[in-house]
């Protein structure tokens, strides 16, 4: 399979390692508020809606409109700058989250909007303006969404969708007990028919369609509330066949029961394969991927690799912690997956933490996570919800916005001078212009560095645009992609400290 790889934007080398550093920029007032609808939820989507290069920041409300905040950076590695330029069609309440796609396969971003009330998928014209589809059939109920993901089935132009909801909110023996159903939206030709309802439901909080076996199909993972499913719930797997099914025991999948916030996904081990990392009130998970089981299996190293984050570091609070999104990214460039998390109280539950710092677990060399929240200066302690980790100025670091309930949303400018870097933009002549479901390789010696392409996941919050690579001292890479029909592209050379367009 050919690529062709461009060249868009090369940065000169970096400084010699130094501690990991984030400073805080301002952001347009914007706070996530509201009653016990909006406990959960409170994400970001982080996406280039004008085609500067520059990500923007659309950012959930709850009772509050929903703000689109465009980057006005002055260039690559200027100090951060948003303004608030939020189109009508976006400055809606009810918005839980929110995750960009290319729904039309036009090459232009679109939204998937979460709300409570109903969902909407709204076109993107290139201009940052939006307004909504005005022919996919796509209809929607008014429901609690708190959970999003989609991919794209062999054979079809459009993507498939899912939602999760949460609780039921009609039903009157709820809340606890009366999780609602998750709604997959499978396309019929150009358009969308009633949503199938995947049942059980057990109060979804994140999903996320993953190729665990990198075999071409992705599969539906699902993290489940167990405050509200309260008994006769788990994580959740469906079998994406005609009939949608939940994948068994004996298939390798282990009942889990957890109040499942979020998912990160990242290999961690170089294997090939898609490690997993799951937010919850207390502790907070890592799983390796097991291949060799031939099924969904994945085995437990929360405290082997010292992810466990499950109380507070700072704040003087010693009750257990609540974590929200999660994220894996190389925040000092220096060759290892590090891991954010968004932490905060529900609201006021009184046996976990009220002072609740996010976490940044940097990785050594040996594997194991050392908490540098506080020395890296991204530790507050409001109700954290969604963030987005995303290089925000170009400069080849991952900054970091974050969404607070009843709080102002908070922006953090990466500035630590450690590291190689590259940042990679996929592209696909196909209607799946982001290549979803496919994986990018980076090859550095005989180590392979893989990347996934996902929609969903997180908490609320989603990304798109990017794929950043650490390097370390590392120079000189080679990089090829993998499409979910397994073909795969050549090798192709490429240099350090730049961003590239990778056209397959």
């Amino acid at each position: 399979m050919k690529t062709e790889l461009t060249l868009i934007c090369a940065l000169s080398a970096p400084a010699a390692f130094a501690e990991v550093s984030f400073t805080q920029r301002s952001l347009p007032d914007h706070t996530y508020s509201g009653g016990w609808e909006h406990y959960v939820g409170g994400g970001v989507a982080a996406f280039d809606c004008n085609g500067d290069q520059l990500p923007e920041l659309y950012a959930a409300g709850g009772e509050n409109p929903a703000q689109l905040m465009l980057n006005e950076t002055a260039d690559a590695g200027s100090d951060l700058s948003f303004q608030t330029n939020t189109p009508e069609a976006l400055a809606v309440t009810g918005v839980i989250g929110a995750y960009p796609l290319d729904i039309d396969g036009d090459a232009i971003l679109d939204l998937a909007i979460l709300r409570n009330g109903p969902d909407m998928l709204m076109q993107g014209h290139g201009d940052c303006t939006f307004s909504p589809f005005a022919d996919l059939g796509f209809e929607s109920g008014d429901h609690w969404t708190t959970a999003f993901s989609a991919t794209w089935e062999a054979g079809n132009t459009l993507p498939t969708l899912v939602f999760g909801t949460y609780v039921d909110r009609t039903d009157p023996d709820g809340p606890f007990e009366t999780c609602d159903a998750t709604l997959l939206y499978r396309p019929d030709g150009q358009s969308y028919g009633p949503a199938e309802r995947l049942e059980p439901g057990f109060c979804a909080l994140s999903m996320l369609f993953t190729d665990w076996s990198r075999l071409g199909r992705a599969d539906l993972r699902v993290s489940n509330d167990r405050h509200y499913y309260v008994r006769g719930g788990q994580e959740q797997m469906w079998a994406m066949e005609d009939t949608p099914r939940l994948y068994a025991e004996e298939e390798g999948w282990q009942p889990y029961h957890l109040w499942g916030m979020g998912i990160a996904s990242r290999d961690l081990n170089g294997d090939g394969y898609s490690d997993v990392y799951l937010t919850s009130m207390g502790d907070q998970k890592f799983q390796y991927f097991e291949p060799e089981t031939g099924g969904p299996s994945y085995r437990d190293a929360t405290y082997e690799r010292g992810t466990t984050a499950h109380r507070p570091y700072t704040g003087g609070d010693g009750r257990p912690s609540t974590g929200w999104h999660a994220a894996f990214g190389d925040v000092n460039n220096d060759g290892l997956d590090d891991i954010f998390v968004a932490k905060g109280n529900v609201e006021q539950m009184p046996g976990a933490a009220m002072e609740d710092p996010n976490n940044l677990l940097i990785q050594s060399a040996d594997g194991s996570f050392t908490e540098s929240g506080l020395e890296a200066g991204i530790a507050n302690l409001a109700r954290s919800r969604g963030a987005a980790l995303m290089d925000l100025n170009l400069d080849g670091r991952l900054d970091l916005a974050v969404v607070n309930r009843r709080a102002q949303m908070e922006l953090y400018q990466n500035t630590t001078a450690q590291g190689n870097w590259l940042i990679v933009q996929l592209t696909a002549l196909t209607s799946n212009t982001q290549s979803v479901g496919s994986h990018v390789e980076l090859r550095i010696g005989d180590q392979v560095k893989t990347r996934e392409i996902t929609v969903g996941g997180g908490h609320a919050s989603g990304q798109a645009g990017q794929i950043h690579f650490g390097l370390g001292q590392e120079t000189e890479a080679e990089i090829r992609v993998i499409r979910p029909d397994q073909r795969a592209s050549d090798w192709q050379h490429i240099t350090a400290n730049q961003i590239i367009m990778l056209s397959h």
